[in-house]
């Protein structure tokens, strides 16, 4: 007996991305802050790395952060524009 789906599959969950990345962002330029004091410390114990680990992160953070805003608004663009051709305004295709 052929597995059939009872139901369809939900729609997928969007999620607040550019909160979630923000606060990772934050929490790694943090620890770079936190670090940077003990580098001395640090280097002689062979952890040298981690401040800029983290100071990588963050920066890596910073670029995801843009991606995620970009993200946003092109959703909200394309929702806008679905919502101006249901509602059978011209759009930025007409133009």
């Amino acid at each position: 007996m052929p597995k059939t789906a009872l139901r369809s599959a939900p729609p997928p969950l969007e999620g607040n991305d550019v909160a979630i990345v923000g606060t990772g962002t934050v929490l790694w330029f943090v620890g770079f802050v936190a670090l940077v004091p003990f580098q001395g410390w640090l280097s002689d114990h062979g952890h040298g790395t981690w401040p800029w680990i983290c100071l990588s992160g963050g920066l890596l953070g910073l670029i995801g952060l843009k991606y995620c805003t970009a993200r946003r608004a092109a959703i909200r663009r394309a929702r806008a524009a679905e919502a101006a051709e249901a509602a059978g305004e011209p759009g930025e295709a007409a133009l």
